[in-house]
């Protein structure tokens, strides 16, 4: 039940991540799951908070913060600026 409920929060906060970061269009499903649930682990590398602990309102913040900083790094890394 549980990798369930990471791949539900992880899709949710990668999708509203590249909603923030205009690359919805871009990305399907699966990479927004991805996304998702590499920006929590990118969050709990930078603020000690992730999913890892359980799931509340501000751990899935810091899962979108953590997936939009992802986003933009891979904007910069492809386009060569930040949209």
């Amino acid at each position: 039940m549980g990798i369930i409920i990471w791949l539900v929060v992880g899709g949710l906060a990668g999708w509203l991540a590249s909603v923030v970061m205009r690359t919805d269009g871009q990305q399907g499903l699966l990479l927004n799951v991805v996304v998702g649930i590499v920006g929590a682990v990118i969050a709990n590398l930078i603020f000690g908070v992730g999913i890892n602990e359980a799931i509340t309102v501000m751990t899935f913040v810091y899962s979108v913060i953590g997936a939009i900083i992802l986003l933009a790094i891979l904007n910069l890394i492809n386009r060569g600026r930040v949209r």
